[in-house]
């Protein structure tokens, strides 16, 4: 028998007119458990028209904010502060606007100037993190028949130099992942500017448009070396292992010995999975942060998308370390579990049906998990964690009942 999900019969937070940051969209949210008490805090996405850095001749810019949120009764109601974004992209226009200082003090190039979008809350050696996929300059209302993606990109990033990476990404204005320290004490008590903390790209904006990622939260033995593991989603495979052969946007493993390492050819990539079923057809992605199951074990929430009517399917895997090698999926659930049912997950600015998890965390017997839907609100659902589990594990890893 399939688990049963449980999914709140309204939006728990969706867009507020009037709030200019957050009055079109607020969706993909990511949430992590307090620490100390059974609070659960969010990051979402939102964004609004900008009129405040409007160019002539151009549409309004639509950059794209991190709002926080937090409930206190595990999922069923939230609090958002809608007073200020928790973190906003810098929204430079010059050259010289477009540096940052780093965690470690260095000055360096803004990936995270346009656009913060689809946060995930992770652990990483007991330190906290997000990461956010991020473009260095805002789209037009991106949603429109008509292409805005480069309406504030400036002329001189197409005249700049080839050898700059930033310039490189900049000029198709793609997302770029970049991770962030996250001070938990400092954003529950909405000390914002004191929350976040810059530690650079972990994906080439020049090789691939690139989302989806997030990090294991310990190091694995591969190639012989202690490494840090990493899950993405680049949309163009080609540059990377088995591409050619899947063709499709896929879940792939990067491994690194530095964090550094993996915006860089010194990271190593591995095809995880790859578009299989029939509702998987477009794309596959990892959906957010691993849960580890014990035995070297681990689950994996993912996306898919088959075509523009069918939409956005979620579904489960696990997958299990290797012998200094990397991890392998060993149940591989080919039902589509989660999927837009209800009237406000149905298209409305998008002809997607969509239902997109971006957060799980396990709460006593249940696992709650926060999700985008219709791409512009956040929906909220609970399932039995064992019972899930189960389910899953009645799939081998080619998704035949076993």
């Amino acid at each position: 028998m399939k688990p049963h999900f449980r999914y709140l019969n309204k939006p728990a937070l969706e867009p507020v007119p009037g709030c200019d940051w957050a009055e079109k969209m607020v969706l993909n949210p990511a949430i992590i458990q307090d620490p100390d008490t059974n609070d659960i805090h969010m990051l979402f996405r939102a964004t609004g028209p900008w009129p405040h850095k409007r160019r002539e001749g151009c549409h309004d810019p639509y950059p794209i904010f991190l709002g926080y949120a937090k409930s206190a009764d595990a999922g069923e109601t939230w609090t958002a502060d809608f007073s200020r974004p928790a973190l906003a992209p810098a929204l430079g226009y010059e050259e010289h606007e477009l540096y940052i200082t780093d965690i470690q003090g260095n000055v360096v190039r803004n990936y995270a100037n346009g656009c913060v979008e689809d946060p995930r809350i992770f652990y990483m050696e007991g330190e906290l993190y997000v990461t956010v996929a991020c473009r260095p300059f805002p789209p037009g209302p991106y949603w429109l028949p008509v292409e805005t993606r480069f309406e504030y990109v400036p002329d001189w990033i197409f005249e700049g130099n080839d050898s700059d990476p930033f310039i490189r990404t900049a000029r198709s204005n793609d997302t770029v992942t970049v991770l962030y320290k996250l001070n938990l004490d400092e954003l529950r008590q909405g000390n914002y500017e004191h929350a976040f903390q810059y530690v650079g790209p972990v994906t080439e904006g020049s090789v691939s448009d690139n989302r989806d990622v997030f990090f294991f939260p310990e190091k694995m033995k591969i190639a012989g070396k202690m490494q840090y593991l990493m899950l993405h989603r680049p949309m163009n495979v080609l540059p990377f292992d088995g591409g050619e052969k899947v063709g499709k946007p896929s879940i792939y493993v990067a491994a690194a010995e530095s964090i550094e390492d993996f915006a860089s050819p010194k990271a190593t990539h591995r095809l995880l999975a790859s578009p299989v079923f029939d509702w998987e057809e477009n794309r596959v992605g990892a959906s957010w942060p691993p849960i580890s199951l014990g035995n070297q074990e681990w689950l994996i929430s993912y996306h898919a998308k088959k075509d523009a009517q069918f939409g956005y399917t979620q579904s489960f895997m696990i997958i299990r370390e290797q012998e200094d090698d990397f991890p392998a999926v060993i149940h591989r659930c080919s039902d589509r579990l989660m999927y837009a049912e209800r009237d406000w997950e149905m298209p409305k600015d998008y002809p997607t049906p969509c239902l997109f998890t971006t957060g799980g965390v396990v709460m006593g017997e249940d696992l709650i998990m926060s999700y985008g839907a219709a791409d512009q609100k956040i929906g909220i659902s609970w399932v039995n964690f064992a019972d899930l589990l189960a389910y899953i594990r009645k799939f081998d890893e080619k998704g035949r009942i076993t």
